[in-house]
């Protein structure tokens, strides 16, 4: 029986143009080589699966090669390339510094750096999870990698970067890999499924790249599992059914529902998705991918951003279309206020059918106001002013009215209601117009005019001159020493503890217990004031702060000074012990 070889393995690059997404590196690569400006050591970095690793392979190969062809490539008929290829190469050391990485480890490595190769240029150590070395054995290494003899050449690869010292960087010539993209991955999985006689569908091979998150490998491994699973044969529902991914048809449902504000379409399927065996978070994260997807298509110019297949990506092209932009970004928001609550709430899944009515009742909210506005536009304008062409007869007319001639009595009778009216309109004018007074609080809002409504007059006044009354004045008490909480404690007990005394005029009277409470007060005045004549409505409230004295017995000492006096009136000698011993108040 042949021994089965993994699609990662079985297939992994051998040359730098068969790498796949990294071209600028391996044309980085290719030029050093043929300009003979090769450096001395490289640190590859970047996420699992990209091809790190199989680059450093491959740089080692080609260096090393007898006959490099034109394109920069090893021949592949060498005794250096074949023995290569056959793992039997002395001149090519892989060390994996997640097992070796003490200084012990290091120093072997360094001597045997000293010994020339025997054939070929160079020899190469190849040291993956370079990251995971110690700091003695980075230390260790440090001197080899900086003056290392002509011969050897250092490849480095990692997936912490951060997690390497700078003396180390500094001594590299590094190379950031990025992450493959989806169509890469989709082209590549054709390529590997037409060799290996595998019929599959685009969109499933759309749907393992986007599970594989940019890593290469990882999308190899998950094909292998599909096939393993379907057979020569690999359909989308194959993918979703072997994966557990929930499918886009139920997202396309969902959003389809919320913008119909269909709650009871959204509740059902919202069980569904949960009674199929798939978890609240799984389809949150999916959902917001879909809405985001939804957004990116409504630009023309964003919409090569959609990591999908063609057909997925005309159905978001259809349905963007019945959703506008303030809809999606609130929909967003709402969804992502709900990932953040999710893990900490009790019953997750209402939190989650919650969230999803929000976003329906939004979009509700919305079409309401614009049917409003739809409908105001239906109703008909008021007439326009009558044109200079047309008021200038109706004046004509008017005036001819007015001096129309009359009979002496008549005459006299205008003439007296001209009198009256003047009279009468003189009169309110001066009836409306209210002195002010001196003492009056000076208020920021504006006194009403003239022409204003005699019962606006009453409401100003009856804000600023509103009566207080004695429980309105302690519930708002409350709330003011409740206010006062953070800022002094002190005052909180005090205002808590004592009721306040309404004077005359407005004059609201706290008692307290000693003078640092007073000035507190009076440092405080501005923002208590401003409380309570907001909260009673009375611009000319005043306060004052006294200090609270019983006639049967003696306010209690708070300051130092006021204890001090207090003993010394009861034992006489502290005053001579202060004296002798020059003591002070702190």
């Amino acid at each position: 029986m042949e021994s089965y070889k993994v699609s990662a393995r079985k297939y992994r690059p051998a040359t730098f143009d068969t790498v796949v997404g990294q071209k600028s590196i391996t044309n980085t690569l290719k030029n050093a080589i043929k300009s003979n400006h090769l450096a001395q050591s490289f640190l590859f970095c970047g996420p699992r699966g990209i091809g790190k690793t199989t680059c450093a392979r491959i740089l080692a190969k080609t260096i090393n090669c007898e006959n490099i062809t034109d394109s920069v490539e090893p021949c592949n008929k060498c005794k250096s390339c074949q023995s290569f290829n056959t793992s039997g190469s002395f001149n090519v050391h892989e060390l994996d510094a997640a097992s070796n990485n003490s200084v012990e480890d290091i120093r072997t490595l360094v001597d045997q750096v000293r010994i020339p190769p025997q054939i070929g240029k160079y020899k190469i150590y190849i040291i993956d999870e370079v990251h995971m070395l110690s700091a003695q054995a980075f230390n260790a290494f440090l001197k080899t990698l900086e003056e290392p003899p002509h011969y050897a050449k250092f490849i480095l690869a990692t997936t912490e970067k951060p997690k390497i010292i700078p003396t180390i960087l500094s001594r590299c010539q590094i190379f950031d890999f990025k992450r493959i993209t989806v169509d890469n991955m989709v082209k590549q999985l054709q390529y590997i499924a037409g060799k290996e006689n595998v019929n599959a569908d685009k969109e499933a091979l759309h749907l393992i790249a986007q599970k594989a998150d940019g890593a290469l490998r990882d999308a190899l491994s998950i094909f292998d599992q599909i096939v393993s699973y379907t057979g020569n044969k690999v359909s989308y529902q194959d993918v979703i059914e072997n994966l557990n991914i929930l499918d886009h048809d139920y997202y396309f449902k969902i959003t389809g529902h919320i913008i119909e504000q269909n709650a009871t379409e959204i509740l059902l399927l919202i069980n569904e998705i949960i009674e199929r065996g798939f978890e609240g978070v799984q389809f949150i994260t999916g959902f917001g991918h879909h809405l985001r997807n939804l957004l990116v298509s409504k630009n023309p110019q964003t919409v090569k951003l959609l990591e999908t297949s063609e057909s997925i990506r005309q159905k978001y092209l259809e349905q963007a279309e019945k959703c506008d932009e303030d809809f999606l970004i609130n929909a967003l928001e709402t969804l992502s206020k709900c990932d953040s609550t999710y893990k900490i709430t009790s019953n997750k899944k209402l939190h989650l059918e919650l969230a999803l009515m929000r976003m329906a009742s939004y979009q509700k909210k919305k079409y309401q106001t614009q049917q409003e506005n739809d409908n105001q536009t239906l109703i008909k304008p008021r007439s326009a002013p009558a044109s200079a062409a047309t008021a200038k007869p109706q004046k004509e007319a008017a005036e001819k009215k007015l001096y129309k001639p009359q009979t002496k009595d008549t005459g006299q009778k205008v003439e007296e209601e001209k009198i009256n009216n003047g009279q009468k309109k003189t009169a309110e004018n001066l009836k409306l117009k209210k002195p002010l007074k001196i003492n009056e609080p000076v208020s920021d809002k504006k006194p009403p005019s003239v022409n204003e409504d005699p019962d606006q007059n009453n409401e100003y006044e009856k804000y600023h001159n509103k009566e207080i009354s004695v429980d309105r004045l302690l519930e708002y008490w409350i709330e003011l020493a409740e206010k006062l909480k953070n800022d002094s404690h002190s005052l909180f007990i005090a205002f808590k503890k004592n009721k306040p005394h309404l004077g005359n005029d407005n004059l609201i009277e706290v008692y307290v217990d000693n003078m640092v409470q007073v000035s507190e007060i009076n440092e405080k005045k501005p923002k208590i004031l401003g409380f309570l004549r907001e909260k009673l409505e009375n611009n000319s409230i005043t306060l004052s702060a006294k200090i609270k004295h019983n006639d049967s017995e003696k306010p209690k000492p708070y300051l130092p000074e006021e204890k001090f006096k207090l003993l010394s009136e009861k034992n006489p000698d502290l005053l001579i012990l202060k004296d002798k011993l020059n003591l002070d108040f702190y």
